[in-house]
């Protein structure tokens, strides 16, 4: 396996399964210590987490075929580094009420959106992607 791919798959799949632990953390253990303001901020966080864990392990599986795709790259470490700025900064404003960490999840969010349009600039800058794939056959007519 291409180490591009193995490293957003498993970078991925322990978001994934941070996510969740963490997420059943602020459903149980803060659902009676924060108020409604703060737990909605770290829950936010948590549905963020969920679903850029799930982009790490797209772009994985999507660097099995095109590993030395420097946009993909691109994407890979910008939704990372996202998650630990977006998603950190929500579960740790909510939990230590630290109001300065408020000014680092848009520098998190912003990373969020340049990583999902490095991810549109891989897939259109990749002329390799086989015809065959996207549904077009080699036939010619007669």
């Amino acid at each position: 396996m291409p180490t591009t791919a193995r490293l957003f798959l498993a970078l991925g799949s322990v978001n994934m399964a941070l996510a969740v632990a963490l997420g059943a953390f602020g459903a149980h253990a803060l659902k009676s210590r924060l108020d409604a303001a703060w737990l909605q901020a770290y829950q936010t966080g948590g549905e963020y987490h969920f679903y850029h864990a799930l982009g790490l392990i797209l772009i994985g599986l999507i660097a099995l075929r095109r590993p030395r795709n420097t946009w993909l790259r691109v994407s890979g470490w910008a939704m990372f580094a996202g998650l630990l700025l977006f998603c950190g900064s929500l579960y740790l404003l909510a939990v230590l009420k630290l109001r300065w960490l408020g000014m680092i999840t848009p520098v998190g969010g912003g990373l969020f959106i340049l990583a999902w349009l490095a991810l549109c600039a891989a897939v259109l800058a990749d002329s390799r992607l086989p015809r065959e794939s996207v549904g077009f056959k080699h036939n010619k007519l007669k």
